[in-house]
């Protein structure tokens, strides 16, 4: 059974034929919201939206560590991952589709590991590279058999939230070597490699970073929901490829 997460943009999942919701509770609270499982095609799924289904929990205050284990609960043996994210690299307009291989981490405070009992063993995971490649290549041949452009690689950049990032810290991320900003990356993958299921995502350019584009001199948040709109429909259409 597969797993979607659905961030911003993509907080109900249109074509899961929904067979049963289950409210679940985990060692680490609530995760943001029931599980709902059911079919899309010809795969078994479940999906939960990261922020809620009022996409009323911020990036900060997620509770990764819940989200994560319920899925590993219901006996799941991979996750997608579907997030918004800000364009920093020439080619990553919005709208545009992106399948990330990589991650830089800029977030702090979150509870970010499952392995933080006094009393247990110090636990090193490794996450050379933390996304799954055969998840990743599913994607990217699931969006070729939908007629879907999306780019095969970029280095996801993962900052705290909620606020949007200044062009300062933009120019920071890009001399980092990151392509495209986001919230939600991490502790997310890491937490999932911990309990060893297969994760990937695919990012959605919501808009250019901040000192980028038409995003020279502020992030017009009235073009966003149009974007992502657009680009959520193309998402499901991969999804359903990736699920036929």
């Amino acid at each position: 059974m597969l797993a979607i997460i659905g961030g911003s943009g993509l907080t109900q999942l249109s074509n899961l034929d929904v067979q049963r919701r289950e409210v679940v509770r985990t060692p680490y609270g609530e995760p943001s919201g029931v599980l709902l499982f059911g079919r899309v095609c010809n795969l078994d799924v479940v999906f939960l939206a990261r922020h809620g289904y009022g996409h009323t929990i911020p990036p900060h205050m997620v509770n990764y560590r819940a989200n994560i284990w319920a899925l590993q609960q219901a006996g799941v043996t991979g996750i997608l991952s579907v997030a918004s994210v800000g364009g920093i690299r020439g080619d990553m307009a919005p709208g545009t589709l992106v399948v990330p291989h990589q991650i830089i981490d800029y977030t702090w405070g979150r509870k970010s590991t499952f392995h933080d009992m006094a009393d247990r063993p110090v636990v090193h995971i490794d996450f050379t590279h933390p996304y799954d490649p055969i998840l990743r290549r599913r994607l990217i041949a699931a969006a070729t058999d939908a007629g879907e452009n999306v780019i095969d690689g970029a280095v996801y950049a993962a900052t705290q939230g909620p606020r949007l990032e200044t062009a300062a810290e933009v120019d920071r991320l890009e001399r980092d070597g990151a392509d495209i900003v986001g919230m939600t990356g991490m502790p997310e993958a890491a937490l999932a490699r911990e309990l060893a299921i297969p994760y990937a995502a695919i990012s959605v350019v919501a808009n250019w970073g901040a000192g980028r584009a038409d995003s020279s001199e502020g992030i017009g948040f009235g073009t966003i929901e149009g974007t992502l709109q657009g680009a959520m429909g193309r998402v499901r259409k991969v999804l359903e490829k990736v699920c036929a």
